[in-house]
């Protein structure tokens, strides 16, 4: 895998680039949506290519309990599986462990846990996760790492933060030994960790670098911290990280997050917010967030947004599209999905452009202030 550096921002940390993979070429910045099960929620590979979307995610938790890994190299890995042509990024799955596991021990060797499913018991290790990821086949493979809460003391987030870097050496070391599957190549991401604390974020930096050949994530954050303090920490991350690879802020996604984690030279997101909100009937506009449920849009026959050349804006009206969702008909989940999604990359080739346009600080600037609820 590939990264250049395009543009450089003149006012900010904000750049444009090219991340070249096996299965095609990525533009930064990107958002990519999430497919946990291997699919973005009820959106076809098309549809997805239709929205302007470059990559998508896997979840390697979800994937392993469901079908399993040997179902999914059966079928030529996620590619084959899910007929997604474009790169794959997974995750590790050890967020999952943390998160939804009905029990968790963490030891040096990896992490034992019930599954959330029926309490089965697994023992998720970073052998295990690299091979179920070289299973999955994706062009990223994201490191094990162990995630703590975003209120844990500083005496745990170390002690996460050193294992952490114990780990992506098992990692490396896995894949190292273990030749590909497949006739693409998949690049190791490590995963800085340290919480709110700038000595252990740069300390978990200077460890984790060495395994990074082409990409980094800076993974521990939007997970209950406070947003300035997020902010302080991704700024912390730009003087830290290569300025030569792309750096990956995971589970960010507001749109307004995004604006301002570019301006501190992030790369690449990813967030369910868009599917997630668009079940539940919020969409994101060019005039601010709408919840489309709301008895107001009941006989508004105009689109959601006349701004968006998306399915749902260019086709049906509000109050079609409210009444979709009222009644729980998938219809009604499917256009608001395509719209967020379509919204979402609409905002990063904008980006992309502003930068390339070298007027970047300036628009940024005027985004925040009008989309304050965003």
């Amino acid at each position: 895998m590939k990264y250049t550096v395009d543009k450089n921002d003149s006012n900010s940390s904000a750049r444009t680039g090219v991340l070249e993979t096996d299965h095609g070429t990525i533009n930064t910045p990107v958002f990519m949506p999430v497919g946990t099960y291997g699919a973005v929620k009820t959106l076809t590979p098309n549809e997805l290519r239709e929205t302007g979307s470059q990559i998508i995610l896997g979840n390697t938790y979800h994937l392993y309990l469901r079908p399993g890994a040997e179902i999914i190299e059966a079928a030529g890995g996620l590619h084959g599986f899910n007929q997604w042509n474009g790169p794959i990024l997974t995750d590790s799955g050890g967020f999952q462990v943390f998160s939804l596991a009905k029990m968790n021990k963490i030891t040096d060797g990896g992490v034992v846990f019930q599954s959330h499913l029926d309490g089965s018991e697994h023992n998720l290790t970073p052998a295990l996760s690299m091979g179920i990821q070289r299973s999955l086949g994706s062009d990223i493979i994201m490191a094990f790492d162990e995630c703590p809460p975003g209120d844990a003391d500083i005496e745990t987030v170390s002690a996460a933060v050193n294992r952490t870097a114990h780990w992506v050496k098992l990692c490396a070391d896995y894949l190292q030994v273990n030749p590909l599957l497949y006739k693409w190549s998949q690049t190791l991401f490590p995963i800085v960790q340290g919480s709110i604390y700038p000595e252990l974020r740069k300390m978990s930096a200077e460890q984790v670098i060495p395994y990074a050949s082409c990409g980094i994530a800076i993974g521990g954050l939007a997970v209950g911290e406070e947003k300035s303090a997020m902010f302080e920490i991704i700024d912390l991350m730009d003087e830290a990280l290569p300025k030569d690879q792309p750096r990956y802020l995971m589970g960010v996604g507001k749109p307004t997050d995004i604006i301002r984690a570019v301006r501190s030279g992030i790369d690449m997101f990813d967030c369910v917010m868009p599917t997630r909100n668009a079940r539940n009937g919020q969409l994101f506009t060019s005039h601010g967030k709408m919840n489309i449920r709301n008895a107001k849009y009941k006989s508004d026959f105009s689109p959601a947004d006349e701004n968006c050349d998306c399915m749902l804006c260019s086709t049906f009206s509000r109050a079609y599209v409210r009444h979709l969702l009222n009644v729980n008909e998938v219809l009604g989940h499917r256009l608001t999905s395509i719209h967020n999604i379509t919204f979402y990359q609409k905002l990063m080739r904008t980006i992309r452009q502003q930068i390339e346009a070298n007027s970047f600080s300036s628009w940024a600037q005027s985004k925040l202030s009008e989309w304050e609820d965003m």
